[in-house]
C-alpha cells in the first residue's frame, strides 16, 4: 500500500472486511512529508474482498483491494 503525504501528519492505516469489521490496524504513528510504501501480510486471511482506510490529519481515504491466493 504506497502513499504520499504533503506535510507530517498522524497517519493510521486499517483493513477491514466486506462486512465493515477491522481486520488490523497496520499503522498509527506520526510521518514526516514524503513517499511511504507499506507492506500488509495477509496470510492469515481467506482470498476475498477487503477495504483500507488511510487517514492523515483531517485527510481520509477508502480503498478496495482483492485478495487472492
Amino acid at each position: 500500500i504506497s502513499f504520499q503525504l504533503p506535510i507530517t501528519s498522524q497517519v493510521t492505516l486499517k483493513i477491514y472486511d466486506v462486512l465493515g469489521r477491522e481486520i488490523a490496524q497496520i499503522m498509527n504513528e506520526r510521518k514526516s512529508a514524503g513517499t511511504y510504501q507499506v507492506e500488509f501480510n495477509a496470510s492469515s486471511l481467506n482470498s476475498g474482498v477487503y477495504y483500507y482506510t488511510i487517514t492523515a490529519g483531517s485527510y481520509t481515504e477508502t480503498k478496495k483491494m482483492m485478495l487472492v491466493k
